[in-house]
């Protein structure tokens, strides 16, 4: 085992998403009813302006089961969203948006939709647009992101390759790693890896980040260096965690490598 205390830089996207998230999670938290999985399914979130922010928080809407709209007035800005999976319509009118929006929060999916608007056109402008036409989105920027708690660590995982073959498989051990019977917390942490593969696509192709408490992180530690060193795991596994504010790398690898 070899240890790099330097965190990798693909998973800096990533993590920006998760603080994200977990600020939305939090509200969702606070506002289910006592036996439902939370989820803002029917919500709409309004992200603004398409910057790298709004970006990160379109996908962490999209994990949190939101309903999400933004506006940009750069073509390629918006053209990349759709390229990178940020968005899932782009459009150009407000009225369009809407009707795409309206049908997907009736049926409680997820979807995020961009409006292009005309080169140097304030977000000001489409704000009042808005307003205008009674719009009024359930969340909006801007969205503090929450980092771990203090009872809290941060861990990230990466394979060295056949990353479509092996990351389902430390996943799964993720998932058996949270107490499948203790808080609805877990039940977050569990929706956050299944979908979260899925939402942050190509801007974070091959990396897993997952907030859990030390034992948690402690049993997933020991399941994933056993299975690699047995060779359950057949590829060398990158896994880091967050102490004091600091990513501390480990790579594990198959003892025939």
């Amino acid at each position: 085992m070899t240890t790099n205390p330097n965190p990798h830089c693909a998973h800096e996207f990533a993590f920006q998403v998760e603080r994200l998230h977990a600020a939305l999670a939090f509200r969702a938290l606070s506002e289910s009813s006592a036996g439902h999985e939370p989820g803002l399914g029917g919500k709409l979130l309004y992200a603004g302006s398409l910057d790298e922010e709004a970006r990160a928080l379109l996908v962490a809407a999209n994990i949190a089961g939101a309903a999400s709209l933004a506006v940009s007035s750069d073509a390629e800005v918006s053209k990349q969203a759709i390229r990178d999976g940020v968005v899932d319509f782009l459009v150009t009118s407000l009225d369009e948006a809407l009707r795409i929006l309206k049908n997907e929060i009736r049926k409680r999916n997820t979807v995020a939709v961009c409006v292009a608007t005309e080169p140097g056109t304030p977000e000001a402008d489409f704000a009042r647009q808005m307003l205008e036409r009674g719009v009024r989105p359930d969340i909006a920027r801007p969205i503090e992101p929450i980092p771990p708690e203090a009872n809290q660590t941060l861990l990230a995982w990466s394979v060295a390759s056949e990353a479509a073959r092996w990351l389902p498989r430390i996943d799964a051990l993720a998932i058996q790693c949270l107490d499948s019977y203790s808080s609805r917390d877990d039940a977050t942490a569990r929706r956050w890896l299944q979908l979260a593969p899925r939402y942050l696509g190509r801007m974070a192709q091959g990396v897993r980040v997952l907030r859990c408490d030390e034992e948690t992180a402690g049993r997933f530690h020991a399941g994933v260096r056993q299975q690699v060193e047995s060779d359950e795991i057949g590829v060398s596994v990158d896994l880091g965690q967050c102490r004091n504010g600091q990513m501390e790398w480990s790579s594990f690898a198959p003892a025939n490598r």
